[in-house]
C-alpha cells in the first residue's frame, strides 16, 4: 500500500513508542481536523495510545501531525494490499468516518477480529458512486460495525434499511471540530486581570512580520478614539518580536515586553507577549482577539477554536484557507467577523469592545466551540469500551 507519508518502510518509525494503535479513516477530507482532535482526546485518556490516520488521497492528509500520530494513504481495495496493511499496522480498533466503505478491507478486518466503529454517517454516504448498495455483500458491510453514529434520524433509518442492526445505530449529530481550553499560569492571570480590569484590551495573536504594520496602524487609529485601549501583541514566533519592538520604539508607542518581565502600566499602549506557550493566558484576558497569519497570503490562518473556547470574540483576515470551514462556522453563528485592512480592523476593534457586543460574540463563539463535544464524547466512550474489551493482546495477538 504505497504512500509518500509512510513513517518508515515497515509502517512505524523506531522512535514511535510501542502501545495499542487506533486506526482512524477519513472519507471526507473536510473532517480531518475533527478526526485529529478525536485522536488527541483518545490519547489524553490513554497516553500510550498511537493513532494512524488514513485517507484515500495523499492531498487529503496534513503535512504535520501531533506526536503519537502517523498518516498513510489507503491503497486499492485488493486482498494483497489489505492483508499487508493490517499485518503492518496491527490496529487494535478501527474508526471509520462514513463514506467509501470497502468490502475487501472491512471483511478482512472482521476476519482478524478487529472492532470497528462507523461515525459521522450522513446522506452523502448513500450516493451511488460512494456505496453500491445493490449487492447483498455491500449491504452486509454495515453489520461489521460494533456501533454506528448517524448524523440524523433520516440517516439512521436509511442505514437500518440497508442492513445495519438498529440496536447498534445511534443518532448523535455530526462530528465537529471543537476546541479545548489552553492552560495558563493562574497567578499571572489573576495579577494581570486586576491590573487591566478597567482598561479596554484587544489581542492580536500569531501576527506575522508582514502584517504587523497593518495591526499597529489599526491600533493607532483606534487609540485616537479610545485613548486607554491596550493591545496585547503576540508575534507568530517569539524571535520575530525584536523587530516589532524596535518598530514600536521608533513610532513612539509606549510598550512593555513580557519576556523581559515587563508589566503593563496605566499608560502602556502595547504589551508584546513574545514567549511560547502562553496563549491561554492572553485569550483569557482579551474579550476580543484578532487571529493573525490571516491578513496576508501564504500563512493559512490559525485555529479559531483556541480563543473561542476561552470566551474571546474573533476577528480574522481573508487568508484562512487552512481553517476555512471553522471560520465559516463562527461567522455564520455571529461569533467572528472578517477584516481586510487597518481601517476595517480598527473599526471592528472599537465597535466590538463595547461590552454588550463583545459578550454576545464571545458567547456565540463559545457555543460553536463546544457544541460538538457531546458527539466526540460518545465516540470516545465507545473507543474506550472497545479497547478495554480487546485486552492487552489485541485482535492480532496470535497473528
Amino acid at each position: 500500500m504505497p504512500s509518500s507519508r509512510r513513517a518508515a518502510a515497515d509502517g512505524a518509525s523506531q522512535d514511535w513508542a510501542a502501545g495499542p494503535l487506533v486506526w482512524i479513516h477519513a472519507a471526507d477530507a473536510e473532517q480531518i481536523a475533527a478526526l485529529i482532535q478525536l485522536g488527541l482526546r483518545a490519547q489524553a485518556m490513554r497516553p500510550d495510545l498511537r493513532v494512524l490516520l488514513t485517507a484515500a488521497e495523499a492531498g487529503d492528509l496534513p503535512e504535520k501531525l501531533p506526536a503519537g500520530m502517523r498518516s498513510e494513504v489507503l491503497g486499492d481495495d485488493q486482498t494483497g494490499q489489505v492483508r499487508a496493511f493490517l499485518s503492518r499496522w496491527q490496529p487494535r480498533l478501527c474508526v471509520w468516518q462514513f463514506g467509501h466503505l470497502r468490502p475487501t478491507l472491512l471483511n478482512a478486518a472482521r476476519s482478524v477480529g478487529l472492532p470497528m466503529l462507523l461515525i459521522d454517517a450522513d446522506e452523502l454516504g448513500f450516493q451511488e458512486h460512494r456505496l453500491p448498495w445493490r449487492r447483498r455483500s455491500d449491504r452486509l458491510m454495515l453489520g461489521h460495525f460494533s456501533a454506528i453514529f448517524a448524523n440524523s434520524a433520516n440517516v439512521a433509518r436509511t442505514l437500518v434499511r440497508n442492513g445495519a442492526d438498529p440496536d447498534r445505530v445511534e443518532v448523535t449529530g455530526p462530528l465537529q471540530e471543537g476546541g479545548a481550553a489552553l492552560p495558563c499560569n493562574e497567578d499571572d492571570r489573576a495579577d494581570l486581570s486586576e491590573t487591566l480590569a478597567i482598561r479596554p484590551v484587544w489581542l492580536a495573536a500569531m501576527v506575522q512580520p508582514d502584517e504587523f504594520p497593518t495591526v499597529i496602524e489599526a491600533h493607532r487609529q483606534a487609540l485616537r478614539v479610545a485613548h486607554r485601549l491596550m493591545l496585547i501583541l503576540v508575534p507568530n514566533r517569539p524571535e520575530d518580536g525584536a523587530a516589532m519592538i524596535a518598530s514600536l520604539r521608533d513610532q513612539g508607542l509606549r510598550h512593555v515586553v513580557w519576556s523581559e518581565g515587563g508589566l503593563p502600566e496605566e499608560t502602556t499602549q502595547v504589551l508584546v507577549a513574545d514567549t511560547y506557550g502562553e496563549l491561554g493566558l492572553w485569550y483569557r484576558l482579551a474579550p476580543l482577539t484578532f487571529m493573525g497569519s490571516s491578513l496576508t497570503a501564504g500563512h493559512g490562518g490559525r485555529d479559531p477554536y483556541e480563543p473561542a473556547a476561552l470566551g474571546s470574540a474573533i476577528l480574522y483576515g481573508p487568508n484562512v484557507g487552512r481553517h476555512l470551514r471553522a471560520y465559516s462556522r463562527f461567522a455564520k453563528a455571529g461569533a467572528a467577523r472578517m477584516v481586510r485592512d487597518a481601517s476595517s480592523l480598527s473599526n471592528a476593534v472599537l465597535r466590538m469592545n463595547a461590552p454588550d457586543q463583545a459578550a454576545a460574540m464571545a458567547q456565540a463563539a463559545w457555543e460553536v466551540a463546544t457544541e460538538g463535544a457531546e458527539v466526540t464524547d460518545k465516540v470516545l466512550e465507545q473507543i474506550e469500551d472497545l479497547l478495554d474489551r480487546t485486552g492487552a493482546g489485541g485482535p492480532h495477538a496470535d497473528a
